[in-house]
């Protein structure tokens, strides 16, 4: 397997580099949500972009902590905002929500959630159900080509790092993890190397995985969703070529925002 990734290493920090996903269907990347929102939430709330940056983005409400999530520094938390390819939502002591997503970014991309899949998912999800309903945090490691013979180490302890922290802060929170690509190994690993186990996470979310068709640690395989878009190579295990498919991903961000809210049941 390790020879198979370091072929394909070659190929992924060019693709990934992409600045903007292909496509994704409620959201603006950084504009407001739509009126159509999801059924399995009356908490969304509308976004807009502030004027003091076109980097982040400011909600219509300010989150504090619910009796089910106060935390000893509850008091001192504050409004997460999002980001463009960075979101640190777990390590800058952002208010306790009922949904945590830590996520991995694939070969290549910029901050620690990058642009691919990750952002258009987050937008989709604080559309849906507020800003006082999802923390987002990135997991910060190289995502570099040689990372990819490495089968995700290079991230997943790291990721469970952030697992654990979330859980000491939030206890009361539900933890889904995901990865794009490279990331999608760094969650593998995250269980299998680091330890994570159902216990701690609620789902795992998954895009264009090396891995795909392999369990995720002792998560049940109703808890874990495998996006693989018909023609990328590197999910399907047909090939090396890293092919537009494999930077469609964007496209399913509706889709798994939907599935983790399900899922969790938030």
């Amino acid at each position: 397997m390790k020879n198979t990734i370091a072929l394909v290493a070659a190929f992924l920090a060019v693709a990934h580099a992409t600045p903007v996903p292909q496509g994704f269907s409620l959201c603006n990347y950084f504009g407001t949500c739509s009126s159509t929102t999801s059924s399995t939430s009356t908490r969304a709330t509308s976004t807009a972009i502030t004027s003091s940056t076109a980097t982040s983005v400011a909600t219509t409400t300010t989150r504090t902590s619910s009796p089910s999530t106060t935390t000893a520094n509850s008091s001192a938390c504050k409004t997460q905002t999002a980001g463009r390819s960075t979101e640190n939502g777990v390590t800058e002591t952002n208010c306790c929500t009922p949904l945590t997503v830590i996520f991995a970014r694939g070969t290549g991309e910029f901050g620690n959630v990058g642009t691919v899949a990750g952002p258009p998912m987050f937008k989709s999800l604080r559309c849906k159900l507020g800003a006082s309903g999802v923390t987002v945090q990135g997991v910060t490691y190289p995502a570099s080509l040689a990372g990819n013979a490495n089968q995700g180490a290079d991230g997943g302890p790291e990721m469970a790092k952030l697992v654990k922290q979330a859980l000491s802060e939030c206890p009361n929170t539900k933890i889904v993890v995901s990865g794009y690509s490279q990331g999608g190994m760094v969650v593998h690993n995250a269980f299998s190397a680091q330890g994570l186990t159902s216990t701690q996470v609620a789902a795992a979310v998954l895009f264009g995985d090396p891995m795909n068709g392999r369990v995720v640690g002792n998560l049940p395989t109703a808890k874990v969703k495998q996006y693989c878009a018909n023609g990328d190579s590197v999910c399907e295990g047909g090939g090396f070529a890293i092919t537009p498919a494999h930077t469609s991903y964007g496209n399913n961000a509706d889709a798994a925002a939907d599935w983790i809210i399900s899922v969790t049941g938030v």
